[in-house]
């Protein structure tokens, strides 16, 4: 079958490199975003899915604008393509591209649709405390993440489980969904259905505001966000210790433990070297954390050369 792909993002590798494997697909090239400034220097990085490219020997285009890049479109359309294969790829097709291969555009998204269609599925689903998680393969229509399904796989969400963890995993699952369906979808052997649209949540964008913890939530609540939001943009609290003087740190790592009671944000008694914090309900203990332009550190190993009194709080915002 003749085939494009589009992405961008690292999470989209393994479908690609998947893809370049698959016997019964010609991979005649992909399309990425255009290489971005990364670092202090502002140095242009190309994309995940562009490096791939290249050490696969694939021709990658980068249009900033494809519905106006006559170039790329041309070329597409001059490949008399099958299908095109879309994951991570960071804009919304027009119907002129949709409509372009014979059997149209599939998309590896990382929800179990209709759940937690847009930016953020992986994110929210962790934050929210799901049981689940997953992939689904999906055609494309011009609306974002509303196409009819073709297959999902799913996995659970384990007590441990954190963004980046997720991320990996998805990526790697919905490889394997695509190179078990692929095939069978393009030959007309699967029947896509329509999304139950009463079942369609919507995962915004996560932005730097959401890593703000509010101690008055309950201990679980909080273990999901911050587990939810590792690596990027990571959760933050700060500390007021004697005197009013005030610290910020990012909090890595908790747990949620049996203790109970406390205003919320203040610290418990401290037990050999354990950072108990009192939240609206539960507590937790607070494993990893990393001061304000300082390195990541065990609470243990912190708490040894930076004491921090029972009874001092982080603020409850």
């Amino acid at each position: 079958m003749r085939t494009v792909f589009f992405g961008t993002a690292e999470i989209a590798c393994p479908v690609l490199r998947t893809l370049s494997e698959m016997p019964e697909v010609n991979l005649l090239g992909v399309v990425s975003q255009p290489d971005r400034p990364k670092g202090r220097r502002l140095v242009l990085q190309p994309t995940p899915i562009k490096s791939l490219a290249e050490s696969l020997s694939l021709p990658c285009h980068q249009p900033s604008n494809l519905r106006r890049c006559d170039a790329t479109l041309g070329w597409m359309q001059a490949l008399d393509l099958d299908v095109i294969v879309v994951m991570a790829y960071g804009q919304l097709l027009a119907s002129s591209v949709l409509e372009m291969p014979r059997r149209g555009c599939v998309n590896v998204h990382t929800s179990l649709l209709p759940k937690y269609r847009g930016a953020a599925p992986i994110q929210w689903a962790i934050w929210n405390g799901d049981a689940q998680s997953g992939v689904s393969l999906m055609q494309m229509d011009e609306g974002m993440d509303t196409g009819p399904i073709i297959a999902t796989q799913s996995i659970p969400i384990e007590a441990t489980t954190t963004a980046v963890l997720l991320h990996d995993q998805l990526g790697e699952l919905g490889a394997q969904l695509m190179r078990t369906n692929l095939k069978d979808f393009v030959a007309g052997a699967l029947k896509p259905r329509s999304q139950d649209v009463a079942q369609a949540t919507h995962a915004r964008k996560i932005t730097k505001e959401d890593g703000w913890i509010r101690w008055v939530q309950s201990a679980q609540q909080i273990d999901c966000q911050v587990r939810a939001l590792d690596p990027w943009p990571g959760c933050h609290a700060d500390w007021v210790g004697p005197g009013g003087h005030s610290e910020r740190f990012k909090i890595l790592q908790v747990r949620v433990v049996a203790e109970q009671g406390g205003q919320p944000g203040s610290l418990l008694a401290l037990e050999a070297g354990r950072l108990l914090v009192a939240c609206g309900e539960g507590a937790l203990e607070i494993r990893r954390l990393q001061r304000l332009g300082g390195r990541a550190m065990e609470a243990a190993a912190f708490l040894a050369g930076h004491p921090m009194e029972p009874g001092t709080t982080f603020k409850a915002s």
